[in-house]
């Protein structure tokens, strides 16, 4: 059964081009190894500074957690951040071309 959890949280103005920065180089690590069991997306809002991370996983296992890039994205992440992140866990009502398998 998957699992899937959405994280929404914004950005100190000067910190978001850092931020998407490190979320990039997730994406290029994840892209690269490809650990299998997730789907994940990570948008930034029109803002600028607000960015939503949508993540489905298989199982109770997270391969986000495996992640060094992931790791290093969430090593300052709270100097980064502007107050905290809101983190939830969400069900998947429909999608087109977005989460393909789910």
């Amino acid at each position: 059964m998957s699992k899937s959890v959405m994280v929404r949280y914004r950005t100190r103005p000067e910190a978001a081009e850092e931020n998407q920065r490190l979320v990039e180089a997730v994406f290029q690590e994840l892209n690269a190894d490809d650990p299998g069991g997730l789907r994940y997306a990570t948008f930034r809002l029109a803002d600028g500074v607000t960015f939503v991370h949508v993540a489905t996983f298989d199982g109770e296992d997270n391969p986000l957690q495996r992640s060094a890039a992931f790791k290093e994205f969430q090593q300052d992440v709270e100097a980064r951040i502007d107050g905290g992140a809101e983190r939830s866990d969400v069900t998947l009502v429909g999608s087109y071309g977005l989460q393909a398998g789910s």
